[in-house]
């Protein structure tokens, strides 16, 4: 009786503190003029899409300097198509979380001007957000790297087993995705940087901040004068430059925040 009690009134401490982070997060955008926000894997994971770093991510399944590698890619494709029909079939599956729609709302009340994502999974677009600056890429297109012909790449991966080969000259598709050892698309980099160096505020959700060029892009902010807000379940490669921390789920950040604005009217 007495452990149910303890629990209860840690509960619910929990619920004031997030609620609290809420409500001066909210402060924050209202007091800026632009603010932008910059996404990484934490905020999928509540959509059943694994991260990659956590101990029960995809790394933990996969191996780090093979799915991703573009060299590795090069030599056997089929390695990262194994995993494309395993993993990316299933992200495709996938509905957008709190923090998605919260976001889609912040954007249509015109809190935030824009996200920079690292994401791949199209849930950002899928909960009604309409300007998306994607670094990492997108899992809906791949094409051809001797010929460029565009192919489907959802239609690939439900086609039969390792058919990557292009139809027109008969080399390797790759999907439209950053892979490690490429540089990130130029006009997305252009568009993040533009924002970084306009915003007076820049919020980053669920990523540790460890992968560059991204994790730099709240550098860039805050050396032009930015404030810098962390929602992020553990630390972060940049806690000690932010000028604030939220550490605490983001699923019930991201409720808690919806339900205040709603309140608003």
């Amino acid at each position: 009786m007495e452990s149910a009690r303890k629990n209860e009134v840690s509960k619910s401490g929990i619920q004031r503190l997030i609620r609290n982070f809420a409500e001066e997060f909210i402060r924050f955008l209202k007091n800026s003029k632009y603010a932008v926000v910059l996404t990484g894997a934490g905020v999928s994971t509540d959509s059943g899409i694994p991260d990659f770093r956590s101990e029960n991510g995809l790394y933990s399944k996969y191996n780090v300097n093979k799915v991703f590698d573009v060299d590795y890619f090069l030599r056997d494709p089929k390695y990262f198509y194994n995993f494309a029909k395993e993993e990316i079939l299933k992200m495709l599956m996938a509905e957008p979380s709190a923090t998605h729609y919260m976001l889609a709302k912040l954007e249509k009340e015109s809190l935030i001007k824009a996200i920079i994502t690292q994401n791949i999974d199209l849930l950002h677009q899928k909960a009604g957000s309409q300007n998306v600056i994607e670094l990492h890429g997108n899992v809906s297109k791949a094409h051809c790297i001797q010929c460029k012909k565009e192919y489907d790449f959802i239609e690939i991966l439900n086609g039969p087993q390792n058919t990557f080969e292009c139809k027109t000259c008969g080399d390797l598709i790759k999907p439209d995705i950053v892979f490690f050892g490429e540089s990130l698309p130029e006009n997305e980099l252009k568009k993040a940087l533009y924002l970084v160096n306009s915003c007076d505020l820049i919020i980053v959700m669920g990523s540790s901040l460890v992968v560059h060029p991204a994790a730099s892009l709240p550098i860039y902010a805050t050396n032009k004068g930015a404030k810098f807000l962390i929602i992020n379940r553990g630390k972060t490669a940049l806690d000690s430059i932010s000028t604030r921390k939220y550490d605490c789920n983001l699923n019930e950040f991201s409720k808690t925040v919806l339900n205040l604005l709603s309140q608003e009217g």
